[in-house]
């Protein structure tokens, strides 16, 4: 398959969208019950460079994105990943270019801890985190609720390969 992995732009936002909603409607990708209305909304509090789209056969088939842990400088360099790929590509390897990518671009960035909160049901998320040297460090018991029901999460991290203490 032959993709280009490129920063989002606001014109990608109904093809994002609809692959975010695609997940959500799957009850096992995040505790979210609907997409932003809004690219602004979406992006908002994300990193631009760490917010990529794999696009090809004419249509953006997945996006990822890092999105900082806390405001507080202690934690700068530690962010969260989100991926997303498209129903009709998933299984064809776009997840595991996508994550590949954004580990290489959030280094340059200046982030040396990744992390992202994986339903345990969600096998293929795991399996695609661990695949790109993710670790499991915890699993978080009923840590939140989706529709009224308590889930919980498996804990991942990865530490960058270029060492601690780059500044951003």
């Amino acid at each position: 398959m032959n993709l280009l992995i490129r920063n989002a732009k606001k014109e990608d936002w109904d093809e994002i969208k609809y692959i975010y909603e695609a997940g959500i409607s799957t009850g096992i990708a995040t505790f979210e019950t609907q997409a932003p209305s809004t690219y602004e909304q979406w992006i908002f509090k994300a990193h631009p460079k760490c917010t990529l789209i794999a696009h090809g056969e004419n249509k953006i088939l997945g996006w990822c994105k890092i999105t900082p842990i806390s405001d507080r400088l202690a934690y700068a360099g530690v962010g969260e990943v989100s991926i997303y790929v498209h129903p009709k590509a998933q299984g064809e390897g776009v997840g595991y270019i996508l994550l590949k990518n954004l580990i290489t671009i959030s280094e340059v960035q200046g982030f040396w801890t990744l992390q992202a909160s994986i339903f345990p049901e969600n096998n293929s998320s795991i399996c695609l985190h661990k695949k790109n040297g993710f670790r499991e460090v915890g699993f978080r018991e009923k840590i939140g609720k989706l529709n009224g029901i308590w889930r919980d999460n498996v804990l991942l991290e990865r530490r960058n390969s270029l060492g601690l203490g780059i500044q951003l």
